[in-house]
């Protein structure tokens, strides 16, 4: 089957300054693809180019068999949206807030969907309560009902679960995995670790540029990245010193244990090595975390500003 989303070479500037650099990306059907990357590397604005809400000043593809630039309303019928703000009215019932967005897309059989997307998300026997009294996790449900009421073929989430507690967010991954499953292509911009682990694959981006595209797996791999776990009593403290070694590209905390990083596995060794015949400290090499990854990428992005 061809890819859902298969765009080239992509820019986008935004007042001289260019914000998205030459981005090229194909992602298949029921993917759930997450877009990793600090505040404004340039995530949101490539999603918005690959889903025609946006259009791009360099580069060609086509997202739902339709060019993103000569086409761009066809593309935007089949887009479910949910922004990182609760952007639905708070006045309005959660069952009027959803029948206002059937009535926007002229869908037909209003009330019987409504009831589906109330049933599906858990918000039947909340269906009369205002918007502006639920909580974070349940806006957020409401706010994924909306955003799929019209049985999108893609769905756009940006920034998803900032400000819901870790059950709420839980919820909410289980039901993009139902959706996926269903045949859904799902787009997730998020610099949370553990929700781009939950994606299928991950692009991050740096400063408008992808800087590795993947699994999980296959990025941490790519990265050519060398960890060494320290543990025992201060360990910690000895981030400041390590840091200073030859070979050592990151030297941080995680918990009660400290993660010391490089590129060259025998330099990295010797760098720890004064501190391994210490009684009171554990030494071992482990596999790198994404956020070991992540880390070592955004310290190797060059900076486009100015």
């Amino acid at each position: 089957m061809a890819p859902v989303i298969d765009v080239r070479g992509l820019v986008k500037r935004f007042g001289g300054r260019t914000v998205v650099d030459r981005f090229t990306i194909a992602v298949e059907r029921g993917q759930i693809q997450g877009f990793l990357g600090p505040n404004g590397s340039g995530k949101t604005t490539t999603i918005r180019m690959l889903c025609g809400l946006l259009t791009p000043d360099a580069g060609s593809g086509t997202c739902l068999g339709h060019n993103i630039v000569r086409e761009a309303w066809a593309i935007k019928r089949q887009v479910g949206y949910m922004t990182q703000r609760f952007s639905l009215y708070e006045d309005l019932s959660i069952e009027e807030n959803l029948a206002f967005v059937a009535r926007l897309y002229a869908m037909d059989r209003r009330k019987e969907r409504v009831a589906q997307a109330l049933d599906r998300l858990g918000l039947a026997k909340r269906r009369g309560q205002l918007a502006g009294s639920l909580s974070g996790g349940w806006k957020q449900r409401l706010a994924l009902a909306a955003a799929i009421l019209h049985e999108p073929k893609l769905l756009l989430l940006d920034e998803p679960t900032a400000g819901v507690d870790p059950k709420a967010r839980r919820e909410f991954w289980d039901e993009i995995h139902r959706l996926a499953a269903e045949g859904m292509t799902v787009l997730v911009s998020t610099h949370y670790m553990d929700e781009a682990e939950r994606c299928h694959r991950i692009a991050y981006i740096a400063y408008g540029r992808l800087l590795t595209e993947g699994t999980i797996r296959e990025v941490i791999a790519a990265s050519g990245l060398v960890t060494w776990e320290g543990q025992g009593n201060g360990v910690s403290a000895l981030a400041p010193a390590l840091q200073a070694r030859p070979g050592v590209e990151m030297a941080a905390p995680f918990g009660a244990t400290l993660h010391v990083s490089g590129t060259d596995a025998g330099t990295l060794e010797a760098a720890i090595a004064p501190w391994r015949n210490r009684d009171d400290l554990q030494w071992q090499p482990i596999p790198p975390t994404l956020e070991d990854v992540f880390i070592h990428l955004m310290g190797r992005a060059p900076d486009n500003f100015g």
